[in-house]
């Protein structure tokens, strides 16, 4: 897939971490982050910071110093996260193929009924 100078980087599993603590909980200072962080898995404080601070250089997360305690946001949306995450693993195991991509996942785990109904809908749609 080509680099595209405007592409933000694909946040690592730790940066994504992160950014499931932000997009659940809305904007956070790095305490209230590491506090959730750690009922997953033991990390230090300082830890946290320094891969938030390397996450705002890499345009992963936008921080707002208005205030003496700095709150952190995501930079982009889940959606637009999670679409650049497909899209890479899409070009990189099955050679940017939808179909291989959406065959594995649906053979991988059982879809609820629900899943599978959204999935209809989404390829009804698609195809008028």
């Amino acid at each position: 897939m080509p680099k595209n100078k405007k592409t933000t980087p694909e946040p690592t599993n730790a940066e994504l971490e992160i950014l499931q603590v932000l997009w659940e909980h809305g904007p956070s200072t790095v305490r209230q982050i590491h506090e959730q962080l750690s009922h997953r898995r033991a990390t230090g404080y300082t830890t946290t910071l320094k891969l938030m601070q390397i996450m705002v250089g890499k345009g992963l997360l936008a921080r707002d110093e208005s205030n003496r305690t700095h709150l952190y946001r995501d930079a982009q949306t889940r959606e637009k996260t999670q679409r650049q995450l497909v899209r890479s693993l899409m070009q990189r195991a099955f050679d940017g193929s939808a179909a291989g991509l959406v065959m594995q996942a649906l053979s991988t785990q059982k879809a609820s009924s629900e899943d599978l109904a959204e999935i209809r809908r989404l390829l009804d749609e698609l195809e008028s």
